[in-house]
């Protein structure tokens, strides 16, 4: 016996595979909606934690940048200190220097060679005296830049010969001369103590003993 289906099966099927399309249409838009949304999830939380690792590095910064003006007010502070300390130690040195330097020229300053002036200008003295030889004069000038730990940089100004008169009426050559010499600080001064006897020293500005 031969059965024949006459319902519409071509329409049938068709409504079939349209229902699974929009099906797996849906699904496929669920599944990207729940792609979308755990794709979100996890870019907020990626979000969060880098916000709060900036909070981090901000409070941190914060931090370090009060340090640092913490350090540097101290570096300020001692280089205030160390200023102070410096002039003090100058100062201290240079009440000291009119001592040193007329030691060092009463020191320096060989037989025959008589000071008559001594001025000081900041760091410069000028020096105007007599001497008995051209050679005593040179003397004093090797004296001064080899051998003394305050004076440097000797230079002669001027040197000239003149006539001395005598109480017997008879006349004696002599040099007059002028120089400058600077000062100096050395670098480990001896410190003066209170009980320190001065150096016995040769006149300085005393004038030529006549006969």
């Amino acid at each position: 016996m031969i059965l024949i289906n006459l319902l519409p099966h071509r329409e049938a099927k068709r409504a079939a595979r349209k229902r699974a399309f929009f099906v797996g249409l849906a699904a496929c838009a669920v599944a990207g909606v729940a792609i979308v949304g755990l794709w979100y999830s996890v870019l907020m939380q990626m979000t969060a934690a880098q916000e709060s690792r900036n909070q981090f590095l901000q409070t941190e910064i914060a931090r370090l940048d009060a340090q640092i003006k913490d350090i540097a007010t101290l570096r300020q502070e001692i280089e205030a200190l160390k200023a102070r300390q410096k002039a003090v130690e100058d100062l201290q040195t240079d009440r000291n220097v009119p001592v040193h330097l007329l030691n060092e020229l009463a020191r320096q300053t060989p037989e025959g060679v008589y000071l008559t002036t001594i001025r000081q200008n900041g760091q410069v003295v000028a020096v105007t005296g007599i001497a008995q030889t051209n050679e005593r004069v040179s003397e004093l000038l090797r004296n001064t830049l080899y051998n003394s730990e305050w004076l440097e940089k000797p230079e002669l100004v001027e040197i000239k010969s003149s006539q001395l008169q005598t109480a017997a009426r008879d006349s004696r050559r002599l040099y007059e001369f002028s120089m400058r010499v600077s000062l100096k600080r050395p670098q480990a001064p001896a410190p003066a103590t209170a009980e320190a006897a001065p150096p016995a020293a040769r006149p300085v500005a005393a004038a030529p003993q006549t006969r």
